[in-house]
């Protein structure tokens, strides 16, 4: 199982952190390994909205789709994989923190197979690419887009 929490105080408000960072059009932008995003479905994102994402990790390419679960614009948004190499669900939320914005990224799987094995290494992995999102998304709103 992986299981892997990263927090960063992003000094601009609330909603302008949330609606940049929940718009998956944004994420190439901001996430070190995500090169391409492209929705599946028309509309705004909400639940039921699915994504595809290419992404380079470990020295590989990986296709995969997440699907939008929950959505509350300002403060959550979880996303699970509808299509990938592994189950993996990534959860932001927000909340005010003096000022500014606390954003927290999750992302919890459970590999299995060959997935499983590697998995060992994931966790450790993940929190230090997360942290470089993090700190890229906090760069790009801090200096005003």
């Amino acid at each position: 199982m992986v299981n892997v929490q990263t927090e960063i105080l992003i000094n601009r408000p609330r909603a302008e952190v949330a609606e940049y960072a929940a718009n998956p059009d944004n994420a190439p932008k901001w996430y070190v390994n995500i090169h391409k995003s492209q929705r599946l479905t028309p509309g705004p994102v909400g639940p039921g909205s699915k994504v595809a994402f290419t992404a380079k990790f470990l020295g590989r390419e990986l296709n995969y789709t997440y699907e939008f679960v929950e959505y509350v614009p300002g403060e959550k948004l979880v996303m699970r994989t509808a299509q990938g190499p592994f189950p993996m669900q990534t959860s932001y939320t927000w909340t005010d923190a003096g000022g500014g914005t606390r954003m927290t990224l999750g992302n919890a799987g459970k590999p299995s197979g060959f997935s499983k094995l590697a998995g060992l290494f994931m966790a450790p992995m993940i929190r230090r690419e997360t942290r470089k999102d993090l700190q890229k998304l906090k760069s790009i709103l801090e200096a005003g887009r």
